[in-house]
């Protein structure tokens, strides 16, 4: 399988994700917990059904440290015990800000308020930049097809 277009090959998209990932290296120096980026990043893919994205995102957190048991239970985050409730937080938050489209209210307040219990102005910040990063990556992946299964950890830096 090839994607419909090759994202560095094409000096327009090629620009558009350079600027992309340059706003990627501003959340890496935030204060919010790499391991919740990379939940956060790895649930809004399953969602989206990037492949690419989710192939990425595992490898990149278990080659962080993360565990099998943690990234084979994001999909299925409410029903299971290793999350903290920090990274519940996250998920719900990620998960209302991934399917905006899904409910007419948008993020609820009570996720909102739920996720502020855990995390500062800036951390909250980062966490909303890290939902709209990923979603933008995913939906760019999404429309291209880019082939997932081939992705190795710390490829692109």
């Amino acid at each position: 399988m090839n994607a419909r277009l090759d994202v560095f090959g094409s000096a327009t998209l090629g620009k558009v994700f350079k600027h992309v990932i340059a706003a990627g290296k501003v959340l890496e120096e935030s204060t919010l917990p790499a391991a919740t980026q990379e939940l956060v990043k790895l649930r809004a893919s399953q969602i989206n059904g990037c492949g690419f994205c989710t192939d990425m995102h595992s490898k990149d957190a278990a080659a962080a440290g993360e565990s099998s048991v943690r990234l084979n239970l994001v999909a299925a985050w409410r029903e299971a015990t290793v999350f903290t409730e920090a990274e519940r937080a996250a998920l719900e938050l990620t998960e209302q800000g991934t399917r905006i489209a899904d409910a007419a209210g948008g993020v609820t307040d009570e996720a909102w308020a739920n996720a502020a219990k855990h995390y500062d102005e800036e951390q909250l910040a980062a966490l909303v930049g890290a939902i709209a990063l990923i979603n933008a990556f995913n939906r760019a992946n999404v429309i291209i097809q880019q082939p997932a299964g081939d992705y190795q950890p710390g490829q692109f830096g």
